[in-house]
């Protein structure tokens, strides 16, 4: 009887994530009907949806706070305003003209609207301290237009009537640097696994004009900013338009492309996602160009980090703990334990995704240093804080009468801590400790703002090609879920045989 109520539990447990993907599934082809659309004077009293630090961002919130409307609802990525469309958690989403083209040639559910905002130009971005480069891309983009670059470009990218492709001759000798954030097709965006599009193009003629070798990094909108200014890269091509703030930080090139401005709105008259579609959107999302490859290098990065972000954690936390512990007991180590009590409420009382941006852009703002090393210290750090603490608290539930029996037998305070407390610690901490271990697997889905293509980039990057919310993001939950299960499986294992002496 007890065999089959535990076979009934294990069962049910299975039965959870199976129906909590059913539930995604269906929410998902379910769409409320909101506010329709057929202007601009329709925006008022809409749920306007934006990218967050985008000219659309403004344009649209001068258009209705001046209206005395509410503002517009932001987003880290247009991909993810869009897909908030197609949901009916938006009635409209406002977005630059050829990028608006492709998500409509590519979502029959959404159509296209004119507006009557301004049309904007783009431009590139340099550091302010970086005058001479400035000069030498404005130089070189001067002598791209009067060579007819421009017009090739937009004959392939815009009116597909040619097939131009630039290759960069320069392939050693110093190196420029720029990053990008690869979901604003035509201009940049993910083909083949390789970051694609108009001013990818344009920046590589810029780096033969300049005999410099192009390096891409890809990373979120919002930090391409703050990497420029803080002299991670040298240029940033991302679809930038000149504003005052920007302007405070960074400095702008010539002109490059110039675009109007869409309203994207739901097409009524779109036929409805169908179980039919699931396999055509499964090849597109995973099996096309090799786009798993994406999730499979993403799990290697997030695995990576996680492994010796713990260890560092661990490691550091058991340190710490036993200090606080010993100071608790006998008053020493005053001076570093108030450093580590310092240390841990910093930790605590600041979000990780704060600390990451910290330690890359502040602390190593002048060194040349790997992302993946920067991630781990960041992580490792946060973790231990969190793990110190967990330690102690297995430390002082040891009795007293633990550290007399050391005594007794001539056990210096280390000795005893080392032999008798701390295995006895660490067998209570164990289930604290493993949570902290999956907190901390989960926590490095942050890594994309510094521009590391972890497994949670590796998906959005997948959906921003695809403009598929619900495929790509299920795969990335579902790697996570895996993960983390083994892990629990592994400590519930190990926590069993530990307690085998207690029977």
């Amino acid at each position: 009887m007890c065999l089959f109520r535990a076979e009934k539990r294990r069962t049910s447990l299975w039965l959870f994530p199976v129906f909590f993907i059913m539930m995604l599934f269906l929410l998902t082809a379910c769409n409320d009907k909101g506010r329709q659309i057929n202007g601009m004077e329709d925006l008022c009293g809409a749920r306007v949806g934006v990218q967050i630090g985008t000219t659309m961002e403004r344009v649209a919130n001068d258009y209705l706070s001046k209206n005395k409307c509410n503002l517009s609802e932001g987003y880290n990525g247009t991909p993810d305003a869009v897909t908030a469309l197609v949901q009916g958690k938006l009635d409209v989403v406002v977005m630059d003209e050829l990028p608006a083209f492709e998500f409509v040639k590519t979502i029959p559910q959404i159509t296209l609207i004119e507006s009557s905002f301004e049309p904007e130009s783009y431009a590139a971005i340099v550091n302010k301290d970086k005058v001479d480069l400035l000069k030498k891309i404005n130089t070189a983009i001067e002598e791209i237009k009067k060579e007819g670059m421009f017009d090739k470009l937009r004959n392939t990218y815009v009116l597909n009537i040619s097939d131009y492709h630039y290759e960069q001759k320069v392939k050693d000798g110093p190196v420029l640097t720029i990053a990008s954030s690869p979901d604003f097709p035509p201009y940049e965006y993910y083909e083949n696994n390789q970051i694609v599009g108009m001013e990818i193009e344009l920046a590589r003629m810029i780096a033969d004009k300049l005999h410099m070798r192009l390096e891409i990094e890809s990373m979120e909108f919002d930090s391409i900013i703050n990497a420029v200014s803080s002299g991670k890269v040298d240029v940033g091509f991302s679809g930038f338009s000149r504003t005052e703030e920007r302007a405070k930080v960074v400095n702008f090139t010539d002109k490059t492309f110039a675009s109007r401005i869409y309203l994207i709105v739901p097409n009524n008259n779109a036929s409805s996602f169908s179980i039919a579609d699931l396999k055509d959107k499964f090849y597109n999302n995973f099996i096309k160009e090799n786009r798993w490859k994406m999730l499979v290098n993403g799990l290697g990065i997030t695995l990576i980090i996680s492994v010796f972000s713990a260890v560092i954690g661990l490691v550091g936390g058991t340190v710490m703990a036993i200090i606080r512990a010993v100071n608790y007991r006998n008053g020493s180590f005053k001076i570093l334990n108030m450093l580590i009590k310092l240390y841990i409420n910093l930790v605590r009382g600041t979000p990780v995704m704060v600390q990451l941006l910290i330690i890359y852009y502040v602390i190593f703002a002048s060194v040349d240093i790997n992302k993946i090393f920067v991630a781990i210290i960041a992580f490792g750090f946060n973790s231990m804080a969190y793990t110190a603490e967990i330690i102690r608290g297995g430390i002082k539930a040891i009795p007293n009468g633990q550290y007399e029996a050391g005594y007794s037998l001539g056990f210096k305070l280390s000795t005893t801590m080392r032999y008798i407390i701390l295995p006895q610690a660490f067998k209570n901490v164990l289930p604290s400790l493993a949570n902290e271990g999956i907190s901390l697997i989960k926590e490095t889905s942050i890594c994309g703002y510094i521009g590391l293509m972890d497994l949670t980039r590796g998906g959005v990057i997948i959906r921003n090609i695809t403009f598929e919310a619900f495929l790509p993001l299920l795969a990335v939950a579902l790697i996570y879920f895996i993960i983390i299960g083994s892990l629990s499986f592994a400590v519930s294992i190990l926590e069993r045989r530990l307690k085998k002496n207690e029977r």
